[in-house]
């Protein structure tokens, strides 16, 4: 069984800023009266990074600081928000900000969350293992049922199956194909 471990564990990371809503400029970001919001997209919902490496911004355009930098490509974020072409993101630890939606991609991810788990050859706690996952560990998730506590997900080239709880990026109930 191969043991699959945080590829960014050795990175040097900042803690991560949670955004208080009291420094955000809402004169500027008038939420009920713009008509760029998209009232009909499905909120919330999971995303995952495009690039390596971007920026987390204190509000919704480029004339806002940068507030964190990712460089974890594929990272899931849950978007709470949209304005225009700006996405509110939330990341695993609760990290608030606004990424261009030109950053993100609908191809869904999880990452690993509390410890080590294992990651299964079929959907139940006394199958096979197929690996162990370390926390921080990010991969992409293939399939969730609706009734089932499980999905099949991929990490570093691995395949099987993971229970819901074990990892971040994806709701509780949810369906994927």
């Amino acid at each position: 069984m191969k043991k699959i471990q945080n590829k960014y564990s050795g990175v040097k990371t900042l803690p991560i800023l949670i955004l208080l809503l009291t420094f955000m400029d809402f004169d500027k970001v008038s939420l009920a009266e713009s008509p760029s919001v998209k009232k009909n997209s499905a909120l919330p919902r999971f995303v995952s990074l495009k690039q390596e490496k971007t920026y987390l911004r204190t509000g919704p355009g480029v004339q806002y600081p940068i507030d964190w930098v990712y460089q974890i490509k594929k990272l899931p974020l849950e978007v709470i928000l949209e304005f225009g072409t700006w996405r509110k993101v939330r990341d695993v630890r609760g990290g608030q900000g606004w990424i261009h939606q030109s950053m993100l991609s609908n191809i869904r991810t999880f990452i690993i969350t509390g410890q080590i788990r294992t990651l299964r050859k079929s959907e139940s706690s006394k199958s096979n293992p197929v690996a162990k996952l370390e926390v921080n560990v990010v991969g992409k998730i293939s399939k969730c049922k609706h009734i089932s506590s499980w999905c099949i997900v991929s990490a570093d080239g691995y395949k099987g199956w993971l229970r819901r709880v074990d990892f971040w990026g994806v709701y509780s109930q949810e369906v994927i194909k």
